[in-house]
């Protein structure tokens, strides 16, 4: 029995080329002692294991990785290598494939045209060969396996032919093949740079120092040294090191990187900063509160990891086409040489064959899924949306029904004065100043919001003794020598000075200013909207009125709240919960996909499968259209890649060759598939950009 929890591993994983690597690696990983979960994300070149400590070790996820042949990279600087590396054989492919082609149009010089190609066989396609020997020695058949036997196919077929005195070579054939497929590959790697540009810019916010005080002095130090309960200095203009509460000073903070909020917020002592961020004007002082892998920044970065690096339920059809795809592309191959060795020459057969396993490259269906999370959910981090994995945006795309939660959700959840009604002689300002003066040492929500009403008006509290608080009812105190009563009420405080009524106090929680626009665009979404509340139902009408929301589930209790998503989703609806306080947690958990407020509780987050930074409401129509757009994407993607593989595998076989008389050439076949894992990536990319994308 174990008694260890299990730890998760991200390993970084060169020499991947296509789907089929990573469903290797994935198998090999999953039998490996001590694992219990293993995913290989060939988008983002990354395997993630999850696993026992007491029964392995990460050495030994390494050990199993760099036996299939690819590689474990120590830093990032493989990634900027492999580029280097690719655009260099990419050049050498491209410098004497001109040539090769020149003489080959011409059937001239075959045995120049064998010098200026064995560069390229020999440097350029050196990968190609490499991995695919070792997929043979490891009984596993890639994409890499069908260029190998492609090109050398032709290139030693073409050597034969030479040696024989013979002119009809396809020597042009094998380096074209490669040249093109090494393009393919660069503008690929590119495209998936730009991809993944969500992570790095927000790995480029944390600043590399702080300055820290130390005895009394202000010194530099890396942000890694700085602990807990550290004073840190801010300048204007510098970035924050690491979370913290400030404890002197105060500015306008730019925290758009966490909320996607583009005004500064104003900071004072007692206020939360995040690591990121960006400080617009004054100096202050704070004391760290959260460092290393602990701070807001640092678990958005893991948040958008793990997202980039989930699968969405729509890919598994891909995964397991992929997994035999390259066993059935060779049958075809081996099946498309005998038909048409029977009816032609072996020249003719083999051009065919090779066409087949070129054109059938299994790439764009690998990058379908990842490519179109990766920049989906990349793009909702730079707009304060945080989605948690594939499945969560594919549910989320789904939604047909929101239910929102009443208080700090269409409501601030802070109570604010919103009238006041002197009576008995006294004055508006005597009226506040007795009840603020009672309720001045109350932690009542309520209570604070006369005080702070009577702060912000300047007006001067008086001292107070003999404070009593009676849970539900109210409090009373004693003010320059006179008993004051304040008491609760559902929307109005009624405020009795020596037994005598001084007026009433009207107390509400406003509605967000947004709520009712960005309720509108969930109906103009075609979603049918629901306010669940433990608050009176007279209460919770008058706020859903002013939202705009028709359905009301008022007295609810964290049970209630559940047992209503259960029969919303037992009538066939798709519900999203939209949720900030820990009450929510369980109807969160309990709905298609949660959305935690980011101003709630850690708990409520815990239980959402996507988490909005900023209390904004619009947030969850931007966090569905973000959804739809992005699962629309990858059903495009997952279309355009069977189609290609289900039209091109029969013309490079030839079925059409009754009917129009012409066959596929290799060449064309390359550039065919580089140009389909090209156009599923660029695809992905149009979400960056899309203008139209939160609908």
């Amino acid at each position: 029995m174990r008694v260890t929890a299990p730890e998760r591993l991200d390993l970084p994983v060169s020499g991947m080329t296509c789907a089929a690597c990573a469903r290797t690696i994935e198998r090999t990983l999953a039998k490996t002692k001590g694992v219990e979960r293993a995913k290989v994300n060939f988008a983002t070149a990354t395997a993630t294991v999850e696993y026992d400590p007491a029964s392995a070790r990460p050495g030994d996820f390494v050990c199993a990785i760099e036996n299939l042949g690819y590689g474990v990279p120590e830093d990032e600087m493989h990634h900027h290598e492999e580029d280097a590396a690719l655009r260099s054989r990419l050049w050498v492919a491209a410098a004497f494939a001109a040539p090769v082609v020149w003489l080959g149009m011409a059937e001239r010089a075959p045995w120049a045209q064998l010098l200026l190609a064995l560069p390229v066989i020999l440097y350029a396609g050196t990968p190609f060969y490499t991995a695919a020997w070792k997929g043979l020695l490891h009984r596993s058949a890639n994409m890499n396996t069908l260029i190998a036997l492609g090109t050398g196919t032709a290139f030693l077929y073409s050597v034969v032919e030479t040696l024989r005195g013979g002119h009809h070579v396809y020597f042009e054939a094998a380096v074209v093949i490669i040249a093109l497929i090494l393009l393919g590959r660069t503008l690929e790697a590119r495209a998936r740079g730009k991809a993944s540009e969500a992570i790095r810019k927000l790995m480029d916010l944390q600043p590399p120092v702080a300055r820290v005080v130390r005895d009394g002095a202000e010194v530099e130090l890396p942000v890694e040294q700085v602990q807990v309960g550290d004073v840190v200095v801010v300048r204007p203009g510098e970035r924050i090191a690491v979370d913290g509460r400030i404890v002197s000073g105060e500015s306008a903070v730019d925290e758009a990187m966490l909320t996607g909020e583009s005004m500064p917020v104003e900071k004072h002592a007692g206020a939360t900063v995040f690591a990121g961020t960006v400080n617009r004007s004054g100096a202050f002082r704070y004391e760290a509160t959260q460092v290393g892998r602990g701070t807001m920044l640092q678990r958005m970065i893991e948040m958008v990891k793990r997202a980039q690096g989930s699968r969405a339920p729509v890919a598994r059809l891909a995964d397991v086409v992929s997994g035999y795809f390259t066993v059935g592309v060779l049958g075809v191959a081996v099946v498309t040489f005998a038909v048409w060795l029977f009816f032609a020459p072996f020249a003719t057969a083999m051009v065919n064959a090779v066409a087949v396993l070129i054109i059938a490259c299994p790439c764009a269906l690998g990058l379908a899924t990842p490519v179109a999370i990766m920049v989906g959910t990349g793009r909702g981090a730079e707009h304060g949306i945080l989605i948690k994995g594939g499945e969560a945006l594919e549910a989320a795309a789904k939604i047909d029904t929101v239910v929102l939660d009443k208080t700090g959700t269409i409501t601030s959840g802070q109570p604010r004065v919103s009238d006041v009604l002197p009576a008995g002689g006294y004055t508006e300002t005597e009226l506040v100043r007795w009840a603020a003066s009672a309720e001045r040492y109350s932690e009542h929500p309520l209570g604070r919001a006369i005080v702070e009403y009577a702060e912000a008006r300047g007006v001067e509290l008086a001292a107070s003794s003999d404070f009593h608080a009676v849970v539900g009812h109210g409090v009373t105190a004693r003010v320059d020598g006179r008993e004051v009563t304040v008491g609760r009420g559902a929307e109005r405080l009624a405020v009795s000075v020596d037994g005598k009524l001084a007026g009433t106090i009207g107390v509400a929680d406003p509605i967000k200013p947004e709520a009712p626009s960005a309720i509108r665009r969930l109906h103009d979404m075609g979603l049918e909207v629901w306010m669940i509340t433990g608050d009176n139902r007279r209460t919770a009408e008058a706020v859903g009125k002013q939202a705009g929301i028709r359905n009301v589930l008022a007295e609810m209790l964290p049970d209630s709240k559940v047992a209503e998503v259960r029969r919303l989703q037992a009538a066939g609806k798709k519900v999203a919960m939209v949720g900030d306080g820990i009450n929510d947690a369980p109807a969160l958990a309990q709905a298609d996909v949660g959305i935690a407020i980011g101003s709630g509780t850690d708990i409520a987050k815990e239980a959402a499968g996507v988490v909005l930074m900023r209390g904004d409401l619009n947030g969850v129509a931007d966090a569905l259209g973000l959804a739809r757009s992005t699962m629309r994407v990858i059903r495009q993607n997952l279309f355009w890649a069977f189609a290609y593989n289900t039209i091109g595998i029969p013309i490079a076989a030839g079925v059409l060759y009754p009917v129009t008389g012409w066959l596929l050439s290799p060449v064309i076949a390359s550039a065919a598939m580089a140009l389909s894992s090209v156009t599923v990536v660029t695809n992905s990319l149009r979400l960056k950009t899309n203008a139209g994308l939160f609908v």
